[in-house]
């Protein structure tokens, strides 16, 4: 019956036209260099969008290694890639625990790995766990329901000052302690349409094109799935899986996972990364990748205006080399 549902869904999406559009596709293929016969991680399943893409540019013989951490998600791209159901591996975990995953699956080494860290058009849309402000959903905001913490839990029990280092250091909201402020004098609050209006109301901001609200949202996220953690701990991880001669790519919406990702390549692809007040070289560090993309990769203007989800998306890819 699960399966039947999750079989609905899908092609509700497809009548809807709310089918998430994967961001990127022509620049995923060329900068992941995907060639017949590869063995590509997607760590950011969804709805299957990209791993369709590789699939379809690695045939003959390429192989998809899919994990998501949201099981509604790994059932929509089950009946989305069905086809290629004997060059598809699905897996419902966090991509945190990769190298595990990875290797209980006999996918080491890799040709490339993908990482959109964005939040799909699945949540986004038919959700009811609190991620759109759009909607009249329950403050959940969880990835996995094996997750205990919660945003209600955030927004109607943390303290105002918790609340607004959240959104300060997660979200770059440099209004996180008017918000926060705003936040504790207005509980409870129970939905997430709740929360975007009661801070659209008390926050001014010039650009009308963006709800007030969406650094909140976004901070809120990232803070209950732990994202920037996992974020970190997945780089480190990938270099282990990845082939030499083989990418790493990850798209990132956010300045700080943006942040987390330059920083990593640039720090692995150093000669030394001794603190600068070390006059002469003590780490013996060695390179272990090259970086592809010098500076990040935008969407052209064409696909920011077919798909507008897509306009803060960040393309940084690497090679690894040792």
């Amino acid at each position: 019956f699960i399966i039947f549902l999750y079989k609905v869904i899908f092609l509700l999406l497809k009548d809807l036209e709310i089918q998430h559009n994967p961001v990127m596709v022509p620049e995923i293929l060329k900068y992941l260099d995907v060639v017949s016969g590869g063995r590509y991680i997607d760590c950011t399943l969804g709805e299957g969008g990209h791993s369709k893409s590789i699939l379809d540019a690695s045939n003959p013989g390429g192989e998809v290694l899919g994990i998501d951490a949201d099981h509604e998600a790994i059932e929509v791209s089950k009946s989305r890639l069905e086809k290629y159901q004997d060059r598809v591996i699905f897996v419902n975990d966090n991509f945190r625990n990769l190298r595990k995953i990875a290797m209980r699956r006999n996918f080491i080494p890799a040709h490339g790995i993908l990482l959109d860290l964005g939040v799909s058009s699945l949540q986004l849309n038919i959700e009811t766990r609190g991620f759109s402000f759009m909607r009249k959903s329950p403050l959940d905001m969880r990835f996995s329901f094996n997750q205990k913490l919660t945003a209600d839990q955030v927004v109607n029990t943390f303290q105002e000052n918790e609340i607004a280092d959240i959104l300060y250091h997660f979200g770059d909201e440099r209004r996180a302690r008017k918000i926060a402020k705003i936040i504790v004098e207005n509980r409870p609050i129970k939905h997430s349409n709740e929360l975007a209006e009661i801070i659209k109301k008390k926050i001014y901001i010039s650009n009308h094109k963006i709800n007030p609200a969406t650094k909140t949202f976004q901070a809120l996220r990232i803070y209950i799935n732990e994202e920037l953690s996992a974020l970190s701990e997945v780089l480190e991880q990938s270099l282990e899986i990845i082939g030499i001669g083989g990418r790493l790519a990850v798209i990132s919406y956010h300045s700080i996972e943006d942040r987390i990702v330059k920083n990593y390549f640039r720090r692995e692809s150093k000669y030394c990364i001794c603190l600068p007040n070390v006059i002469k070289c003590e780490c013996n560090h060695e390179p272990k990748l090259k970086i592809i993309t010098k500076k990040p990769i935008s969407p052209s203007s064409n696909e920011i205006i077919s798909n507008r989800r897509s306009r803060s998306a960040k393309l940084r890819v690497i090679e690894r080399i040792l």
